[in-house]
C-alpha cells in the first residue's frame, strides 16, 4: 500500500486590527509564526476576515489559504497548504 505525498501544513497565528488607517502586515519576531495584520475594513459581516485572507493569498499565491480558528475574534489562525 503506497502513501500519497501530502502537502506540508503551516498554521500562522495572527492578530487583526480592523478599521486601521493603513494596511500592513508585521511579523512579531523574525523567527516566529505570529503576525499583526492591520486592515482598513471594519469587523462587520466578515469583511475584515475576507481582507486578511486576500492578503495572505497574495503572500502565498500557489497555496491554499483558509481561516481555521477565530472567525469572530481578533486572534486568528490561518492555515496555508
Amino acid at each position: 500500500m503506497s502513501k500519497l505525498p501530502t502537502q506540508p501544513i503551516m498554521h500562522i497565528k495572527i492578530r487583526v486590527k480592523a478599521g486601521a488607517r493603513a494596511e500592513k502586515v508585521v511579523r512579531v519576531t523574525a523567527t516566529s509564526d505570529r503576525f499583526i495584520v492591520s486592515v482598513r475594513e471594519k469587523a462587520e459581516r466578515s469583511r475584515a476576515n475576507d481582507r486578511v485572507l486576500e492578503i495572505f493569498r497574495a503572500l502565498y499565491p500557489k497555496q491554499s489559504v483558509k481561516l481555521v480558528k477565530g472567525s469572530r475574534s481578533p486572534s486568528k489562525i490561518v492555515e496555508v497548504r
